[in-house]
């Protein structure tokens, strides 16, 4: 199952995400975590200090490893060279799972000990001396929508992306490439000017929308919440002196989370679980052509010297009825 977190710069988007990782890892289901913000928070969320964090491998300086692993014998791509963010698979590709090993974890992924299990941490990486001035942060989020475009995941498997900050995300496709995507918002007009942007542009995606209302701390915010995004609104989160202690580096044994937090991560997951019922892996598989065909038109074909729209298997459907990856 895939989830993203999204929501305003600030609003406690990474902390919620790594808390529903914890929550996750704790009850023994196998996780991906992906940090694809521009600020790169999620492993010191995850206890990691400050130099293991910076040395986790940025997933877009391995990025012609991907792509050469993911092409596999896919005849319809000429190179790796020719791939760019939203190509898709096809028959021959090679394809991804929660729980295999493959060289792209290998090359790109950390576990990070967690209570009671490891969770698998996958970086963009931050900017660099060289990029900045010249390079847009989405050239770093595309080695992770390629992934994304590449896996096949099952019920009681969870891929935990903590997005970009604002509307961002709609810089590419890879809004569409989850099954539940969390808007945490504050009770501020900022706050909710965030959700009103995603639920315009995700409008024609049919994407799963649910906002998780954050730093609450009376009935008026409540009822601001409510007022303003009405029945997405799914639950809500207060202070936490858990959350405080992990933010000083010290944080307790998970299982002392605050119950009222604890109840809501359940709810996180549980809200996850029941989209299972309604995947569409050919509409998943029509969305991800409709990206690739649009950035090979604009930019793609002549980038690569070469008509990426080739590239498209008509007659191949992503999903868990595909062949295992290999």
């Amino acid at each position: 199952m895939k989830i993203a977190f999204v929501g305003k710069g600030g609003s406690g988007k990474t902390t919620l995400s790594s808390l529903l990782i914890r929550h996750l890892v704790a009850s023994g289901a196998p996780v991906v975590a992906i940090d694809a913000d521009i600020n790169q928070h999620l492993g010191p969320a995850l206890g990691l200090g400050e130099e293991e964090a910076a040395a986790l491998p940025a997933m877009g300086g391995q990025l012609s490893l991907i792509k050469d692993y993911l092409r596999g014998t896919n005849p319809r791509i000429a190179s790796a060279a020719t791939m760019i963010k939203t190509t898709p698979p096809g028959e021959g590709s090679r394809l991804v799972g929660v729980r295999e090993p493959n060289p792209v974890y290998d090359a790109c992924a950390r576990p990070v000990e967690l209570d009671g299990g490891a969770a698998r941490l996958m970086v963009t990486g931050p900017f660099t001396d060289a990029d900045l001035g010249v390079a847009c942060y989405h050239s770093k989020t595309g080695a992770v929508e390629l992934f994304l475009n590449h896996l096949v995941d099952g019920p009681g498997e969870y891929v935990v992306v903590d997005m970009t900050a604002g509307s961002d995300s709609f810089a590419s496709g890879m809004f569409t490439r989850f099954d539940m995507t969390f808007l945490v918002a504050e009770p501020t007009r900022k706050g909710v000017s965030v959700y009103r942007q995603y639920k315009e542009y995700a409008r024609d995606f049919g994407v799963a929308l649910k906002v998780v209302g954050n730093k609450i701390q009376d009935p008026d915010d409540l009822d601001f919440l409510r007022e303003e995004v009405g029945d997405d609104l799914l639950v809500t989160v207060g202070r936490s002196d858990w959350v405080r202690a992990m933010e000083k580096g010290r944080p307790p044994r998970f299982a002392l989370l605050e119950e009222a937090n604890a109840h809501a991560l359940d709810l996180l997951r549980a809200t996850v679980d029941a989209t299972y019922e309604q995947r569409d892996w050919e509409r998943y598989t029509r969305q991800m052509v409709h990206f690739h065909l649009k950035n090979a038109e604009s930019w793609g074909n002549e980038r690569t010297g070469a008509d990426l729209a080739a590239q498209v298997d008509p007659h191949f459907v992503l999903g868990e009825s595909v062949a295992a990856p290999a």
